[in-house]
C-alpha cells in the first residue's frame, strides 16, 4: 500500500488523473490525501469532486478556502467571483449528495501510525497539535450541524488576527478558520497576516514569517503536510512538507509519499488553465 498526498487540485481533473497515472495509483491498494481546494478557478471541480467523492475510504480530504467557498454559495452566502468556475457543480443533480460529503470532511486529519498531519493552510505558533485538533473540531462541528448556514454568513474577514483562549462566538470560529484555510505569514508576536500572498520575502510588514519558520511554534515537533501557497512552491523544512506547486497557473501537481522512511515527491507538469497574471 502506498500513501499519497496530492496538492492543490483546483478544478484541474486531467491532472490529477495524468499524475496518479504516473505512480500506478491503485484505489483497491493505495490511498490518497488531499490537502484541500479539490475546486475552483480550473475547469473542471464537478469531475474532481464527483471522482474524490468516488474513491470512498481511499481518499481523505481537508478543507481549503475554496473548498469553504462553494460551501458557503451552496448554503446561500458570499458572492461569486468573476474568476469562479463553480456554476456547474452548482447546478449538478449530484450537487446536494457532493455538498453535503464535503460539508463533512474535516479541517485536521491525524495519522499517528504515519506519523503525519494533514491539513490546507497553516497553525499559528500558539497551538500545540492537541490543541489544533480540537479547535478544527470546533468548526467541523458547526459545519455539519443544521446551524451551518449562518456561520457561512459571518465566515469571511480577517478579524480577530491573534489567538486568545478568551475568544468566543463567531469571533473564535473565523480565527480558527482562518488558521487551517488562509494562514501564510504571522509575525514573531503570533498575529496572522492573511492578507500577504506572495513568497517569503515580499511580505510588505516587515517582522512578517512563514508561520512553519515562527521559531517559538509549538507544534514543530509534528511532521505536517499542508498546500495552499503556490507562490513558495514545494517546500520541506521544519517538519513541514508543503505540496501546493501551482498546478493550476502551469506549474506542476505534486503527489507526496507519505508511508515510506523518508517522504519522497513526484511532480507532474501541468498545462495550465488560469493565467496567473489576471490574479495579480
Amino acid at each position: 500500500m502506498a500513501v499519497y498526498a496530492v496538492g492543490d487540485v483546483q478544478g484541474c481533473y486531467d491532472a490529477l488523473r495524468a499524475a496518479l497515472d504516473g505512480v500506478s495509483f491503485d484505489p483497491a491498494r493505495d490511498r490518497l490525501w488531499f490537502v484541500g481546494d479539490l475546486v475552483n478557478r480550473g475547469p473542471q471541480s464537478l469531475e474532481v469532486l464527483r471522482f474524490v467523492h468516488g474513491l470512498g475510504k481511499a481518499a481523505t480530504v481537508v478543507l481549503g478556502n475554496h473548498d469553504l467557498h462553494l460551501l458557503a454559495l451552496a448554503a446561500g452566502h458570499g458572492l461569486p467571483g468573476d474568476k469562479d468556475h463553480l456554476d456547474e457543480v452548482l447546478a449538478a443533480p449530484d450537487r446536494d449528495e457532493l455538498i453535503d460529503w464535503l460539508r463533512h470532511c474535516p479541517l485536521l486529519h491525524h495519522e499517528p501510525a504515519l506519523d503525519f498531519t494533514l491539513l490546507h493552510a497553516g497553525l499559528p505558533p500558539q497551538w500545540t497539535l492537541t490543541e489544533a485538533t480540537a479547535h478544527a473540531q470546533e468548526v467541523e462541528s458547526v459545519l455539519r450541524s443544521d446551524d451551518h448556514p449562518a456561520f457561512f454568513a459571518h465566515m469571511y474577514g480577517n478579524q480577530p488576527d491573534r489567538w486568545s483562549e478568551e475568544l468566543a462566538g463567531m469571533d473564535r470560529l473565523r480565527f480558527i478558520t482562518n488558521c487551517f484555510t488562509r494562514l501564510r505569514f504571522v509575525t514573531p508576536d503570533g498575529r496572522l497576516l492573511l492578507k500577504e500572498k506572495g513568497p517569503p520575502g515580499s511580505a510588505q510588514d516587515p517582522q512578517a514569517l512563514p508561520w512553519f519558520d515562527h521559531p517559538g511554534r509549538a507544534s514543530r515537533g509534528e511532521r505536517i503536510v499542508c498546500g495552499h501557497w503556490s507562490t513558495l512552491g514545494y517546500m520541506a523544512r521544519h517538519n513541514v512538507w508543503a505540496i501546493d506547486t501551482g498546478c493550476l497557473w502551469g506549474g506542476r501537481l505534486t503527489l507526496l509519499r507519505i508511508d515510506g522512511a523518508e517522504p519522497r515527491p513526484f511532480a507532474h507538469e501541468c498545462p495550465g488553465a488560469q493565467d496567473p497574471a489576471r490574479f495579480a
